[in-house]
């Protein structure tokens, strides 16, 4: 029995050429240089380190993937910020799930772009929360969502 891997999708490099130029707000990003390290960026799925150029873009997860499959999310069509990398950078290394370091929201939608629920999953979540999210048929796609502001951190795809 061939055994199921989620991995987490980061967002792709077409969008973000795209996000880099203007966001999903339409505004022009502001690139800094992090003094500090620790953004979760959303371009390769790790934190960013000391020194690195990036950027905070407003970013509509579902609104992208609802125009690659015809989905119509209507109201659950909601954008919010992301940090990403301010230039090019050579995305995620290797695959699995990123950011399990905290409490997390597996946020789960219908084919049609419709919210059917969401849990919450304890620290060092994995395949099995996953799995689970996805046991209900009718679920075509999961965000991974921080707990204290709602935050997209990356969407899980059926394999």
């Amino acid at each position: 029995m061939t055994k199921t891997v989620y991995t987490a999708r980061a967002i792709a490099p077409e969008v973000l050429k795209e996000l880099r130029a203007a966001d999903d707000a339409g505004r022009v990003p502001s690139p800094l240089t992090d003094d500090e390290g620790g953004a979760p960026l959303r371009c390769c799925l790790r934190h960013s380190r000391v020194g690195e150029r990036i950027a905070l873009v407003t970013y509509a997860p579902l609104r992208r993937w609802a125009a690659g499959t015809g989905a119509r999310p209507g109201p659950y069509d909601e954008q919010g910020p992301v940090f990403i990398h301010a230039e090019e950078c050579e995305g995620p290394q290797g695959e699995g799930l990123a950011f399990t370091n905290a409490h997390r929201v597996l946020r789960r939608y219908s084919a049609d772009g419709r919210i059917l629920g969401g849990e919450l999953v304890e620290e060092g979540f994995g395949e099995r929360d996953v799995r689970k999210a996805f046991d209900d048929p009718a679920v075509a796609l999961v965000h991974v969502r921080a707990v204290e502001y709602g935050c997209f951190y990356y969407e899980i795809k059926r394999p």
